[in-house]
């Protein structure tokens, strides 16, 4: 039953995030659109970013950032987005079930049971200076 639970609140917090798509996106900054240059329109229209980007173009194809970290470098001001993924981690433990008296005694069978919690992870981060993508890299998935 919890397991069910959890998997059900998993897949909407997952429907409700899959709403802000890149077209959506892109409508709510389409000044910052087309100013981007033909070949950067075509890699931010695939949810993609490449270095050299502007904030905009980064948040047009990946969204609003998990969290904004500040920061410097010998270059000067940096400022770098943090993206946040979900999984599932998986919980054994030790259940019992079939209880039943035996004379004065009271026995059931135990049995290895799971549930599965979800958890968070940083997926991918992006660090600008001067306002545009110096450099980015995606995460590993945490439980793989």
């Amino acid at each position: 039953m919890k397991t069910s639970l959890w998997l059900l609140l998993v897949g909407l917090l997952l429907t409700g995030c899959a709403r802000s798509t890149v077209e959506k996106r892109r409508q709510e900054r389409l000044a910052a659109y087309t100013e981007l240059s033909p070949e950067q329109k075509s890699t931010v229209d695939q949810g993609k970013i490449k270095v050299g980007m502007s904030m905009d173009a980064v948040y047009i194809a990946w969204g609003k950032p998990a969290q904004i970290l500040e920061g410097e470098s010998s270059q000067g001001s940096t400022v770098t987005w943090l993206y946040h993924g979900t999984y599932l981690e998986e919980y054994r433990y030790w259940a019992y079930r079939g209880s039943y008296y035996y004379g004065d005694r009271y026995y059931s069978s135990p049995y290895m049971a799971y549930d599965y919690y979800p958890r968070g992870y940083v997926s991918a981060e992006v660090r600008f200076e001067g306002g545009v993508v110096k450099e980015w890299r995606s995460l590993p998935h945490p439980g793989y």
